[in-house]
């Protein structure tokens, strides 16, 4: 089960609406400091993503496992009932035996339908579970993701942020060409996984790539 994040059709309309205007307006232009984001890419690199994953991965490899129980209990519960059935026809048998194989036949099959109900209701209840905690999560994630770009859109002055991984609704990109410019992507990222777990991000999405730079200069002169 894949946490993906989908855009609504009226969200990609409103941005296209808005980068369209953007375009038509030259003179309001160079008043106007537009940001980027590949948010997809903030998405994914996240830490609280991959820990969500994990975690709904945990859940379903659990609900696999006991939903596996329940396929054996029934295939258990088939194979005595069929047993039963052919025991019942035993002519070597008395008729009064063959009436109580019978009897335990007919309920071994009602508890073959209580396992299949059971474990047709298990099904349903499970995956409305994983569907509902994975849109919980997704929506915390990009509400934190949401959060910090609207505090660095404010504090760099930026008037728009643009989402350059954003597709339309024929899946086609949105935006077609950026120089690159003002792009906060590998910002973000560096912000939200300030405070991860050691070990679990990449040093790439945890280290500020320019302190490498600098140390390399710091070398060059010695």
């Amino acid at each position: 089960m894949k946490m993906t994040t989908r855009y609504p059709t009226l969200a990609r309309t409103c941005l296209a609406l808005m980068i369209a205007f953007f375009l038509n307006a030259p003179s309001q232009a160079e008043t106007n400091k537009i940001g980027i984001i590949d948010f997809q890419r903030v998405f994914e690199k996240y830490y609280k993503t991959k820990l969500a994953q994990t975690q709904v991965d945990e859940q379903t490899a659990d609900f696999e496992k006991r939903k596996k129980g329940m396929l054996d209990d029934y295939q258990k519960a088939n194979r005595e009932y069929n047993k039963l059935m052919e025991s019942a026809k035993d002519q070597a048998v008395s008729s009064d035996e063959r009436d109580r194989r019978k009897s335990a036949a007919e309920k071994k099959l009602l508890e073959i339908n209580e396992i299949e109900q059971d474990a047709k209701l298990f099904q349903r209840t499970t995956e409305e579970q994983l569907k509902m905690q994975a849109r919980r999560m997704t929506e915390n994630i990009l509400r934190d993701i949401r959060e910090l770009v609207d505090a660095k859109a404010r504090a760099g002055g930026f008037t728009l942020v643009i989402d350059v991984s954003a597709k339309s609704a024929t899946g086609t990109p949105i935006v077609l060409y950026t120089n690159g410019q003002n792009d906060v992507t590998q910002d973000v990222i560096l912000q939200l996984n300030s405070t991860a777990p050691v070990g679990l991000v990449k040093s790439d999405d945890v280290k500020d790539p320019t302190e490498d730079k600098k140390d390399e200069k710091k070398g060059d002169k010695k």
